[in-house]
């Protein structure tokens, strides 16, 4: 099966192997990604737990992208390729556009996912909430535990303070939403104005979800009345006759024409008559390629006419402005990534350390039994049998703590070598991992 897949960095600790698969906007048009949904998301997760041998594992999906994030001791990427095929029922063929990525670029891909590097507008914010949400179903329903949680939730928190400490997420960076801001800068409470959506096709569904996200109401019609019903019904608006909405522009605050029309649909001449009805101003967005309302129009007195161009411009400058402060993004998640090299490291070898401990412990144990015996001391009554007793102890914290410690910090700090050193110390106290 093919893959586009990136190999593990080797010096970069975890103590399972960390599995990401996803398809995205990227690599896939929409039709495509569609098939790649799980459309029962629990039964999704139980089949990948069950018949890919991960221990835990997370799911993402949105409209721009599915993404299976696993985690075992030992994962087997083909294994986790092999179970999405099943449960999406897909073909071979089909997981070419999948891209896999392991260790630590699994774990880098998820920071920036959540910091909204990787998405189709970056720095969105909507991506945080949508991977949190992710990792709270599977950890309410037991598959993600200690280590895909604690990645998640550094994710989560590296995305937080990506947004704080950067302007990543300010300034709009699509048409609509510029288009639907400057209109909210331009009247004191949009959601009291008329607004009418002249239009059905993509660019309208934009702007028509934005007006939805933002609680305005607004009137949609297209030339074929059928059409902007189903719009309506589909997408959001009320829907209108065409020919009742160009006799409605006297009664507008606020138009959006977002069409494919080869003729003007606002002329001069319309609106310059519905402009003599009217005391107040009027705004009317042109979204159109090419345009469709008469750029006299913006010779009226009361109207503003905005084109397509002047929007894009502004796009365009939010847009240089969120790059510059990607770069800043990557460095905090650089610093991070170090972070969560350090964790893992710790969490590798605090088994091995605890195994020593208790290894030690019940010799120390064993043996101060038998010289509490031949002393005639009773174990925790005697108060002499007290003070071996904490003596005991502190020989063997005193023996083993520096030793242990500087396993740790060479763990934590070191290379191959140190993988060594550990395997050593684990052989010497006879310590077997019990999850192997």
């Amino acid at each position: 099966m093919t893959a586009a897949v990136k190999t593990q960095d080797r010096n970069f600790a975890l103590p399972v192997q960390v599995i990401n698969a996803r398809v995205t906007y990227k690599n896939a048009p929409i039709h495509l990604l569609e098939k790649f949904t799980f459309k029962d998301i629990k039964k999704a997760h139980r089949s990948f737990v069950d018949n890919a041998n991960v221990d835990e594992c997370v799911i993402l999906q949105t409209c721009n992208r599915v993404e299976v994030f696993a985690a075992a001791k030992k994962a087997d990427k083909a294994k986790v390729l092999n179970q999405w095929a099943k449960a999406a029922a897909l073909d071979e063929k089909d997981l070419a556009s999948v891209e896999v990525s392991t260790g630590k670029d699994a774990v880098m891909h998820l920071m920036k996912l959540a910091s909204g590097l990787d998405s189709l507008v970056v720095g969105e914010d909507q991506i945080l909430g949508q991977v949190r949400r992710a990792l709270e179903f599977s950890r309410s329903n037991h598959y993600a535990n200690t280590n895909l949680a604690m990645i998640f939730d550094r994710a989560l928190k590296v995305g937080s303070r990506v947004r704080t400490a950067t302007g990543i997420n300010k300034g709009n960076v699509s048409i609509a939403s510029v288009a639907v801001n400057l209109a909210d800068e331009y009247f004191d409470n949009l959601k009291t104005k008329k607004v009418m959506l002249i239009g059905s096709g993509e660019a309208a569904s934009l702007v028509a979800k934005v007006l939805k996200n933002s609680g305005i109401d607004f009137i949609v019609t297209s030339r074929t009345y059928e059409r902007a019903r189903s719009f309506a019904d589909t997408v959001a608006g009320k829907p209108i006759p065409f020919d009742t909405a160009l006799g409605m522009f006297a009664q507008l605050d606020l138009i959006f024409v977002a069409s494919t029309a080869p003729y003007f649909l606002i002329t001069y001449e319309r609106m310059h008559e519905a402009m003599r009805e009217r005391k107040n101003p009027v705004m009317i967005f042109d979204l159109s390629n090419p345009r469709t309302v008469d750029e006299k129009v913006a010779t009226i007195h009361g109207v503003k006419l905005i084109n397509m161009d002047q929007i894009a411009e502004l796009v365009e400058k939010n847009k240089r402005a969120r790059m510059k402060e990607a770069h800043a993004a990557e460095k905090i998640i650089e610093g991070e990534i170090r972070s969560v090299d350090s964790m893992m490291k710790r969490m590798k070898v605090e088994p091995v350390v605890v195994s020593v401990f208790k290894s030690v412990d019940m010799i120390r144990e064993r043996e101060l039994r038998k010289a509490l015996s031949m002393l005639g001391k009773k174990h925790g009554i005697d108060s002499d049998a007290r003070i071996i007793e904490q003596l005991s102890y502190a020989i063997v914290e005193g023996i083993l703590s520096t030793p242990m410690n500087y396993l740790r910090k060479e763990i934590e700090t070191g290379g191959t070598e140190s993988e060594d050193l550990m395997k050593i110390v684990a052989k010497m106290f006879k310590y077997e991992d019990e999850k192997k």
